[in-house]
């Protein structure tokens, strides 16, 4: 009998996964004393949605590959930081 994970725990699981296979940082709340992501203030903010689709998440990870940076993970969200752009990805 496979147990089903509910739906923002199989993406938070499935974002950690992903990451380590691609091998990019992941910095969390385990991590960091406090994070302060302002978004209202980038130039560009992206929000990408996960709705089932894995795909979401490699596109979203592949951007911090191509940024050469981390992704940070506040409360069920994780961000990528580049320059005055602001990339986000949660759960729908």
């Amino acid at each position: 009998m496979k147990l089903r994970l509910p739906k923002k725990e199989l993406f938070l699981k499935r974002v950690f996964e992903i990451a380590s296979e691609l091998k990019i940082p992941v910095v969390d709340e385990r991590v960091y004393d406090s994070v302060t992501i302002d978004e209202a203030r980038p130039m560009t903010s992206v929000t990408f949605a996960f709705d089932k689709d894995e795909s979401i998440i490699r596109g979203f990870l592949s951007l911090a590959q191509y940024y050469h940076t981390i992704v940070i993970k506040k409360a069920e969200r994780f961000f990528i930081p580049v320059s005055d752009m602001l990339l986000k990805l949660e759960s729908k």
